[in-house]
């Protein structure tokens, strides 16, 4: 059974950052696709950025690149996700995700999802 289990939302002003922690387990995670997505209220849930779990081909959407920075420690197991220059329209839950192939940018994507992590930027 895959688990994954995100960390380290909360509460920032606008221009502050916030890192991410995904742990999965279960899982060999080698040649697998991890992802963030969020999903505002009201709204679907979106790409973030992605990553090959053993290439680390890094992948962005357009609105968090520059700003986002998608990483992974094989050894823990664990992705990351380094948030700067927050802006308020980042409010959202942002999940991880994992897949064994696929659309890297498509929920339909990935077949396990962690619980989410809420994100709050104040303006």
């Amino acid at each position: 059974q895959v688990q994954l289990v995100e960390s380290g939302g909360g509460l920032v002003q606008a221009g502050g950052s916030l890192r991410l922690s995904c742990v999965a387990s279960g899982r060999t995670f080698r040649d697998y696709i991890m992802g963030w997505f969020l999903q505002a209220p009201g709204k679907g849930r979106e790409f973030v950025a992605a990553i090959s779990w053993f290439g680390g081909h890094t992948y962005y959407a357009e609105a968090v690149k520059g700003r986002f920075t998608i990483s992974r420690d094989i050894a823990k197991n664990t992705m990351y996700l380094q948030m700067n220059r927050l802006k308020p329209e980042d409010t959202a839950v942002y999940y991880c995700a994992t897949a064994l192939r696929g659309d890297y940018y498509d929920t339909k994507t990935y077949d396990y999802w962690g619980q989410g992590t809420q994100v709050t930027v104040s303006s």
